[in-house]
């Protein structure tokens, strides 16, 4: 049988410049607690998302729902159930409900135009996701937002490097959340960054991460431990020195894809957005009328040693963990892209015959 190709594969620089990057903390002895290599990375990341504030965390989960904190948020927050498990636990675990929107049919992101009918006296947020690197509708978001004097927190867990017209997708709303998760097109094998706009969230978000303490002797806020270690920040100064060439590569497996199977019945793709630069992060295929079902393709894949993604399936609004707290016929077209979905394996060094077979297989 053929070896085994997984849904992604983590980048990663060789182990020799990785070894090069961490060897001074043998003589430093400095491992955690933003070190140098947390302060270092932190100042490359603000370059290259050409954005100002900046603060790392140990994951991408922690990030979110520290930043949920940070703002203070109360009542209700609309969001979409086309998501991972992080973004609805997130809102939850901060005493909030969330309130789902149903997404587009299109690219998959929230569906901006229903968001209005959402909102409530009790409503405080919105947070909406960039889903496989597809950008939401952030002009008619940040109006609505405005408009109801909401908060805008991004779920941008796919989007980094992404931009729009020419502006890093991090420069949306009030503040958009990173991972930075061994399986996203960026790494520090696990670890995230919120990025924020008003400067004055810097302080709190940095005691928030510290268990929320503001000195020596001084805990000012109820908080956790999700700092970015040293290790971490130094896998992550690493791939940033190759990430652009990783989306090139990652940018020739999807066009292979798409050159196979466009145009054929039943088989969806979705389509480029005008003005976005993309970052290839996932491909996701929607089979509504083909010939075989999405999970019946899943298991011929799988008969092949071949590991697609039902991603993301089930909807949020579904778990077992909220059952009778929603009711997922309020948003149906998410449901209905959940249960045809399969994200194909995408990482920058699948090869190209791997692709061809993969498409063998479907077609």
């Amino acid at each position: 049988m053929n070896k085994p190709i997984q849904v992604t594969r983590s980048s990663m620089p060789s182990f020799e410049e990785y070894i090069e990057e961490i060897k001074g903390m043998w003589d430093s002895h400095w491992l955690t607690n933003m070190g140098v290599k947390h302060k270092e990375l932190q100042s490359r990341l603000s370059d290259y998302l050409d954005i100002s504030n900046i603060t790392l965390f140990t994951n991408g989960h922690l990030a979110l729902e520290c930043a949920i904190s940070a703002l203070n948020l109360t009542g209700e927050v609309i969001t979409t159930p086309f998501t991972f498990a992080s973004t609805t636990h997130a809102i939850v675990r901060n005493g909030l409900e969330p309130v789902f929107c149903d997404i587009n049919p299109n690219d998959y992101t929230i569906d901006a135009d229903k968001l209005e009918d959402l909102i409530t006296e009790k409503t405080s947020a919105i947070i909406p996701v960039h889903v496989y690197g597809n950008v939401c509708n952030v002009n008619v978001i940040e109006k609505i937002a405005r408009k109801y004097n909401l908060k805008v927190i991004y779920d941008a867990a796919h989007a980094f490097g992404v931009k729009v017209n020419g502006l890093g997708i991090a420069n949306f709303g009030d503040i958009s959340m990173f991972s930075f998760h061994a399986t996203k097109v960026f790494n520090t094998i696990e670890g995230g960054a919120v990025i924020f706009k008003n400067s004055s969230l810097r302080k709190i978000l940095n005691d928030i991460k510290n268990f929320g303490i503001t000195g020596p002797e001084s805990v000012e806020y109820i908080g956790g431990n999700a700092k970015m270690n040293e290790f971490q920040a130094a896998m992550g100064i690493c791939n940033l020195r190759h990430v652009d060439k990783e989306i090139e590569k990652r940018k020739v497996i999807v066009e292979k894809y798409v050159e196979r199977l466009s145009n054929v019945y039943g088989i969806k793709l979705c389509k480029p957005q005008i003005g976005v630069r993309k970052n290839y992060a996932y491909f996701p295929v929607v089979f509504d009328g083909y010939k075989l079902n999405r999970d019946e393709i899943f298991e011929k894949l799988k008969e092949n040693n071949i590991f697609a993604r039902k991603y993301f399936y089930p909807l949020t609004n579904s778990y077992e963990c909220y059952k009778g707290r929603f009711d997922v016929k309020k948003t149906p077209v998410a449901e209905y892209i959940a249960n045809r979905v399969l994200t194909l394996p995408l990482y920058a060094d699948l090869p190209v015959d791997d692709v061809d077979r993969i498409c063998d297989i479907i077609l």
